[in-house]
Parts: C-alpha cells; sequence; structure tokens
C-alpha cells in the first residue's frame, strides 16, 4: 500500500509564542508571564480548498499571500494580550474596537511596507536620469534587495525582537521534527535545522528578485498612474514567488535546489535564532493542537513553566538587561 503523503504544515512566530497551521485548522500558544501556556484553536479551511479556481497555480499563491496577512494578523492580536496577562487575570473577548485599531495598525504598516519597497526604490532609481527601461528596472530591482538587507539588519539591531527570532527558530526547528515523522517533543526538536526553505523571509527574498522581471515587462514608469499601476502587480509577483518557494522546497536536496534555497536560508541567519526549550514547548504545543483540535493535545511540563515565568521576570523587572539567549 502506498504511503499516504504528510500533511503540509506552516506557521509563524507571534509575540512569546507561535502559530501553527495544518489542514483544517489553525493554532496559537503563547506563553504567559506566569510560565503557562495559552492555546487558541480556529477551524480553518484555506481559500485554496474551498473553490476550486483558488487551486490554480500562481493564483493560489496570491490568495494565499492575502490569507496569510489575516490569519496572521488574528493571531498577532491575541499572543499580545496573552502575553501581558497577569496572573490569575481572566481571558475576556476582545472588544471590536480593539480589534479596529489593531486592524488599522496593520493595515498601515502593509501600506508603509508596500511604499518601502515598491515606491521609494522607484524614486531613489529616478535620480539616476536612467531612461533605459530595461536598465532603470535593473536598478530598481537592486535598490529595492538593497533597502531589504537594510530593514533586516536594522530590525536585527532592535533587542525586543530577539524573543521573537527565537520563536521563529522553535517553528521551524518544530516543523522539521514533523516531518522527520517522529513523535513531536521537546527533545526531538531540539537538535533540528533553524533554517527552513518554506520560511517567510525566503518568500519575500523571491519577492524581491521575481518584482525585478515582472516590472522590466512595464517599461519605465513615466506618471505617478504608472508607478502606482505597479502595485497591482503585487499579488502576480506573490503567486510566482510562491510557486518558486514551493518547487525549491521539493528539490531542496538536489544542485539546483540547494543553489534555489541558499539565500534565502543565508537571511534566515538574521531572523531566527535558537530557542531555548521553554520556547520550543511552545511551538510543539501549537504544532499539536493545530494537528488534533484538540486543545489538550500538548501536556505541559511543570518545570519548564517554572524556567519560563522565572524569565519572563527578569524581562518586565525594571533593571532588566538584554534579553536571555
Amino acid at each position: 500500500m502506498a504511503k499516504k503523503p504528510q500533511a503540509l504544515v506552516g506557521g509563524q512566530a507571534v509575540i512569546e509564542g507561535v502559530m501553527m497551521r495544518a489542514p483544517g485548522g489553525v493554532a496559537t500558544a503563547v506563553r504567559r508571564p506566569d510560565g503557562s501556556i495559552a492555546v487558541r484553536y480556529d477551524d480553518h479551511v484555506p481559500l485554496t480548498q474551498r473553490f476550486l479556481p483558488f487551486k490554480l497555480p500562481i493564483l493560489r499563491g496570491a490568495v494565499t499571500l492575502v490569507e496569510s496577512l489575516f490569519v496572521g494578523t488574528g493571531s498577532l492580536l491575541y499572543s499580545a494580550e496573552e502575553a501581558s496577562k497577569e496572573e490569575g487575570q481572566a481571558t475576556h473577548e476582545t472588544s471590536i474596537w480593539a480589534k479596529l485599531g489593531f486592524g488599522a495598525v496593520m493595515l498601515f504598516s502593509f501600506a508603509l511596507g508596500l511604499g518601502l519597497f515598491f515606491y521609494l526604490p522607484l524614486i531613489l532609481t529616478d535620480l539616476t536620469g536612467i531612461r533605459n527601461g530595461v536598465v532603470y528596472n535593473l536598478v530598481d530591482g537592486v535598490v529595492r534587495l538593497v533597502i531589504f538587507f537594510l530593514y533586516l539588519f536594522a530590525i536585527t539591531r532592535w533587542g525586543e525582537m530577539q524573543r521573537v527570532f527565537q520563536y521563529h527558530g522553535a517553528e521551524h526547528m518544530t516543523i522539521f521534527n514533523y516531518e522527520a515523522e517522529i513523535p513531536l517533543t521537546v527533545e526531538n526538536s531540539r537538535d533540528r535545522p533553524r533554517l527552513h526553505p518554506r520560511c517567510g523571509t525566503s518568500f519575500l527574498f523571491f519577492v524581491m528578485l521575481v518584482s525585478i522581471f515582472v516590472f522590466a515587462t512595464l517599461g519605465r514608469p513615466e506618471t505617478v498612474g504608472e508607478r502606482l499601476i505597479r502595485i497591482a502587480f503585487v499579488p502576480l509577483i506573490g503567486g510566482l514567488s510562491y510557486e518558486i518557494i514551493r518547487a525549491s522546497a521539493k528539490i531542496e536536496n538536489t544542485w539546483f535546489g540547494k543553489m534555489l534555497t541558499a539565500p534565502g536560508k543565508g537571511l534566515q541567519l538574521m531572523t531566527t535564532a535558537i530557542p531555548d526549550d521553554t520556547q520550543l514547548e511552545v511551538s510543539v504545543a501549537a504544532l499539536k493542537v493545530a494537528l488534533t483540535g484538540d486543545l489538550n493535545a500538548h501536556e505541559p511540563d511543570p518545570e519548564l513553566a517554572a524556567r519560563a515565568a522565572e524569565v519572563a521576570a527578569r524581562l518586565n523587572s525594571p533593571a532588566a538587561g538584554e534579553s536571555p539567549a
């Protein structure tokens, strides 16, 4: 009998936690200040599984990108609430105004990202005086890559992001544990790689590269309207990048696959960090719940909870220094 293919999973780091997506549901696990782990599970069938046209190559990538933004925003909001919850504080439903406020911030951040990575490079390229369309778009792409690298470098200098990077590493290591088809545990995740070929960082790198070729077909933009029309091509760029990253992950062990995944993995050295066992436990809990839909799928370790509470106390103290590794 043929072996049943393994379900594809993915996730992202959130505030003091990890969100995991599996077929049928999304789970977000967050470490509270008292050391306990809060877990939320939501039934979720991707749009690519509900509507046949959305399964088509390229289109599925664009749809997945937009859907991931909404799912990720909800998980971030939940993690922000749970990570700041005091011991014994009851869980309450987030007010509609809080959700709207957080949504407005995310929308502003998305618009700022489009301006930073897709509009600012055009302005800077205009300063060169280049008229040839192909050369113009090549320079525009190089400028975009430079801005992207500077952005990644800047956020790595932000001390508070270190723990997010650790949870990002924990997410990858737990997924590798799952893909190895061995029991999901902290011990089995601990020695797994923290650089994953399907990472969002790698995806963004491919977006930067693919945009060069897509925009080259549009020539040199002369008007504000021609500049703004490029924003409409971002979903196409995202869809193409999605197909590339899927294909590169499947052939990762070939020389061509290694060549494709190498730049993204190199960037992940900046956006991931080695987690401790308390962070791995949160990631393991998220994936177990995502796969089963059972909020009690993971049994918390009291010792790790105590260690996590000690870390939280140090981080929240007025004299707290750098985040522990």
